[in-house]
């Protein structure tokens, strides 16, 4: 009997979770490579090798590592995302830009224009990508039956709170609303640092 009483609480639990809260997921630094830059990196005619597939539909994590090294100093084992991208895309957080010595503005996915770029390297191959280098805006990938259900629209700022370890709220966020999304809402490790990030964590659109 207590056993049903607990899947039954947690059952309530989930649902509620589900309506008004939104998962946090937290992303560490990562590259995105163009087709060119990959080929240039592993080889002509390679294929990147999918570890294990992300929140975000078509999205996955690979095998495949790289250095990015700036000015200053180098990071290693920087996981490469799939699939391949028209432009090589490389976000890392700001204590990352420090390492490197660069610097590089907060800006969404896939706007790179007057951004900084960086050297990527495998072993002895490297690309010298000219752009491409951000900080990613904290964001919220949503549904357009979820935008419906936050009253929210696409490129909308909100205003969220994450109930981590150390609750705060982050002011800012974006909402990007595609059919071919599931909504997450993603922070960098520093924000997830800052607000006691850990799996499971939920957060809440304050209006």
């Amino acid at each position: 009997m207590e056993n049903l009483l607990n899947e039954i609480v947690e059952e309530v639990i989930n649902r509620v979770k589900k309506e008004a809260f939104i998962e946090v997921e937290a992303s560490g630094r990562h590259v995105h490579l163009s087709k060119a830059d990959m080929e240039a990196l592993f080889g002509k005619g390679y294929e990147l090798t999918k570890a294990k597939d992300l929140s975000q539909p078509g999205q996955y994590a690979c095998k495949e590592r790289v250095m990015i090294t700036g000015p200053k100093g180098s990071l290693k084992n920087v996981i490469v995302l799939g699939p391949c991208r028209s432009n090589t895309q490389v976000e890392v957080s700001l204590t990352d830009l420090a390492s490197l010595g660069l610097k590089a503005p907060v800006k969404q996915s896939g706007d790179l224009e007057g951004t900084p770029g960086l050297k990527i390297s495998v072993d002895d191959k490297e690309v010298n990508v000219n752009e491409g280098l951000i900080v990613a805006k904290r964001h919220i990938h949503m549904t357009p039956q979820d935008a419906e259900k936050f009253v929210v629209h696409d490129n909308e700022e909100v205003n969220v709170k994450v109930f981590g370890n150390r609750p705060l709220v982050f002011e800012g966020v974006v909402v990007r609303v595609n059919a071919n999304y599931k909504t997450y809402m993603h922070i960098d490790y520093d924000e997830a640092n800052a607000c006691g990030f850990q799996k499971g964590t939920f957060a809440k659109i304050v209006k």
